[in-house]
């Protein structure tokens, strides 16, 4: 469907922080082998891609709770075999762990989870909208007890989150079991962990 590879996007967010927009067009005839999606430094690797419809508000966090909310409008779509362009700043030591697209009129809100199992909901309105590349704003108050932040999601009441724990332990609970709150509060025990375990992947269903 021309006008539909034509009009929807393909955006990646590196570890590094860097961020790269794409034509779904330039992916549509696929070889055996594969095609370059993006140039990545020696240093970096790809930890997200979303289709998104050219009008998606995007957010990236860094495992020190940090977030940043801008238009994808002010990412200007390159090809292929390019590098992308700064998403958000990150301090020696940091590093991006998620990004996520919420298009226009989703009723999605925005889930975070540390690595000790605590985790909140807060309401995307509560991100103020920056230009890309800046350091971003506090999404989660990282302490000793919550560990640092492992995944951002966009969920809504009617999603389940599948969390797998670094021992192998994978526990499906419901994303309304969590509270909308404030984005600089430490959020709540969503799970709890045996002593020496912590989360290593969520996903919502």
């Amino acid at each position: 469907d021309e006008e539909y590879v034509n009009n929807n996007y393909i955006i990646m967010c590196t570890k590094e922080g860097v961020i790269k927009k794409t034509k779904l067009e330039a992916y549509s005839r696929p070889r055996t082998t594969g095609v370059n999606a993006i140039v990545i430094r020696e240093s970096d690797q790809l930890i997200e891609a979303k289709l998104t419809s050219g009008k998606a508000e995007v957010m990236i966090a860094s495992r020190e709770g940090k977030a940043i909310r801008f238009n994808e409008e002010i990412v200007r779509p390159v090809g292929r075999v390019s590098m992308g362009v700064r998403g958000i700043t990150l301090e020696d030591g940091n590093e991006a762990i998620g990004m996520i697209c919420i298009e226009p009129e989703s009723s999605e809100n925005v889930l975070v989870l540390s690595a000790n199992g605590y985790g909140k909901r807060t309401d995307l309105d509560e991100y103020r909208i920056t230009n890309r590349g800046g350091k971003g704003v506090k999404t989660i108050n990282i302490t000793e007890r919550t560990g640092e932040l492992v995944a951002i999601k966009a969920v809504t009441d009617d999603n389940d989150l599948m969390i797998i724990n670094r021992s192998g332990l994978t526990i499906r609970t419901s994303a309304d079991q969590i509270r909308v709150a404030g984005r600089a509060t430490q959020g709540v025990k969503v799970i709890d962990l045996r002593e020496g375990d912590s989360i290593a992947s969520v996903t919502a269903v």
